[in-house]
């Protein structure tokens, strides 16, 4: 992997969060590091999102433990990337579920999307020798599916495309608490290498229209109070327009991917150089954007040659 990537060198701990975030709802989230969360029912738990391995996993578990002793009944997988997906043996759940997109997305490139992301974050995959393989669901769905624990329904629904094509959130509704997985983030840098940025902005608004009270994003701090996740939407939307917008207008100029990155520094490091991961995720952000605005409409698997020669076309080169 290219010194170039801000992520190889982001190497220092990042302080764990364990918030109550409704009743017997919680979200574990970690300064722009991939969140999880945990929703309690009567008779057992689900984990939403699982993390990179399942040395990581234990980090969740040893918080569950903290507030139930219930058994962890399901993994729900938000979507597929390894950072998300490679710890959930470590729950020994009864079930792994996940889209039936996120399904065919790990058959497609999960290899691939593993041994990217493990050269571009090597903080993250502690311990990767415990992963067994790649995490593959046990019960998939198309649009919607309801899991219950005890009395507690917990609503897993396809809004839209956003983050990838095969994203899901969660939705409890008694307490009125959402799960958004990587839809929604919070000062941290929306991760688009595989996304569909022209979608985004409509699931965003399908996510809004449940009014959530609270919303565990996919990273940054747990999101309490209305106000609050309506500016967290808010704040993806703003993310994800300006981004594609920058590289729609550098795309009918003719620019270059390099000449596109500098383009997009210019409307976009006055309003995101400071959120989490923003370095880190640039290129990819970037490269994603300028293929869609060119009329790319699927992702690039991404590998460790694909990150190079992207990253050698980002240096004129």
């Amino acid at each position: 992997m290219s010194k170039g990537f801000a992520s190889t060198t982001d190497m220092a701990e990042k302080a764990i969060s364990f918030s109550e975030i409704g009743p017997d709802l919680y979200a574990f989230t970690a300064e722009g590091d991939p969140n999880s969360a945990v929703i309690v029912g009567e008779d057992g738990c689900l984990v939403f999102d699982a993390q990179a391995t399942p040395a990581m996993a234990h980090k969740v578990i040893e918080r569950v433990r903290t507030v139930t002793d219930q058994p962890i009944k399901y993994v729900v997988l938000s979507h597929y990337h390894a950072v998300r997906v490679l710890g959930a043996s470590a729950y020994d759940a009864q079930g792994i579920v996940a889209s039936q997109e996120t399904y065919r997305l790990i058959e497609e490139r999960g290899q691939q999307d593993w041994d990217s992301e493990f050269g571009r974050f090597p903080r993250l995959f502690q311990d990767a020798d415990s992963i067994p393989g790649l995490t593959w669901p046990t019960l998939t769905f198309e649009g919607e599916m309801s899991i219950y624990l005890g009395k507690r329904e917990v609503r897993l629904l396809q809004l839209g495309a956003g983050h990838t094509s095969g994203d899901i959130i969660a939705w409890v509704p008694d307490a009125e608490v959402m799960f958004s997985g990587d839809l929604v983030e919070y000062h941290s840098a929306c991760y688009c290498g595989d996304a569909y940025l022209r979608d985004w902005p409509s699931t965003l608004n399908e996510i809004r229209d449940f009014n959530p009270k609270a919303i565990a994003p996919g990273r940054g701090a747990a999101l309490n109070g209305l106000d609050t996740t309506r500016e967290a939407i808010a704040m993806t939307r703003d993310f994800v327009g300006t981004l594609y917008g920058a590289a729609e207008i550098a795309v009918a100029r003719g620019l270059s991917l390099k000449d596109t990155m500098a383009a997009t520094r210019e409307v976009m490091d006055p309003k995101f150089a400071s959120f989490a991961i923003y370095e880190h995720c640039l290129p990819f952000n970037v490269s994603r954007a300028f293929d869609e605005a060119s009329g790319i409409e699927e992702p690039v698997i991404w590998t460790a040659e694909r990150d190079r020669q992207m990253w050698a076309a980002l240096q004129g080169n």
